[in-house]
């Protein structure tokens, strides 16, 4: 296993671009935003808050969500359209190793991507550590399960790599929308803020643990359900070959 992690990280690593976009644009927006002073002055818009410390969170979602929906799904059907799996599977090492090795290299990658952007708010703009720290750890581990299990079942139905890199841009575009990303939540309508609330990777529970009084159980428990669900679905449906 080791061994497989190792040669999947060699691999991950050969694709600049996809650890680029998924350990520094995150803080990058963050740094570009912040050098303009007007968005670090607190206003009453956003409760006492500047627009970095309101807007940071929603940028969480861009590493999580390059990673989970676009990178994990196409890879595993690149293995399967091009035969990789079904070798492996005659071999001692089985094809689920494989999953499991590229889940946790792209987990770890989007933990470094958010470690990196948080360091980069607290450090350089002076946006408060996260309040409840305990509580954003939980909305990272559970949204990012969510957005995960959900690339899981990406790769589970679609039947070659082209199709999950086209179901995936389109899933990503819709995190980032109802996330906050293209547009900040309070320019969004009241409908649209209350569904983001439960949407992967629920960013709505991170910002309640970074500026506020922390995230609520039931943003939690949607997601801990997206993830039961997707992920038994991707368990059902997947194919070696």
């Amino acid at each position: 296993m080791t061994t497989l992690v190792r040669t999947e990280l060699k691999l991950f690593l050969r694709e600049p671009v996809t650890v680029l976009i998924g350990v520094l644009l995150p803080a990058v927006l963050l740094a570009g935003l912040g050098s303009i002073p007007a968005l670090r002055v607190p206003t009453d818009v956003f409760g006492g808050l500047s627009f970095i410390d309101y807007f940071a969170p929603s940028l969480l979602a861009i590493s999580i969500a390059v990673l989970g929906l676009q990178t994990l799904p196409v890879g595993l059907a690149t293995y399967r359209e091009k035969g990789v799996l079904r070798r492996l599977a005659a071999t001692p090492t089985s094809p689920a190793s494989v999953l499991v090795a590229q889940l946790a290299i792209t987990v770890a990658t989007a933990a470094l991507g958010t470690i990196v952007m948080v360091a980069v708010a607290v450090l350089a703009f002076d946006v408060p550590a996260p309040r409840h720290p305990l509580g954003f750890l939980a909305a990272f581990v559970l949204g990012t399960a969510a957005v995960f299990a959900v690339g899981l079942a990406v790769a589970a139905f679609a039947p070659r790599a082209r199709v999950a890199a086209g179901i995936g841009t389109v899933l990503f575009m819709l995190c980032q929308f109802f996330s906050g990303v293209y547009l900040p939540k309070f320019l969004l309508p009241e409908a649209i803020v209350a569904i983001s609330v439960y949407v992967p990777p629920g960013i709505a529970a991170f910002q309640d643990a970074w500026t506020g009084a922390g995230p609520q159980p039931a943003q939690l428990a949607v997601m801990a359900a997206i993830a039961v669900a997707a992920t038994v679905a991707a368990a059902r449906f997947f194919r070696w070959e």
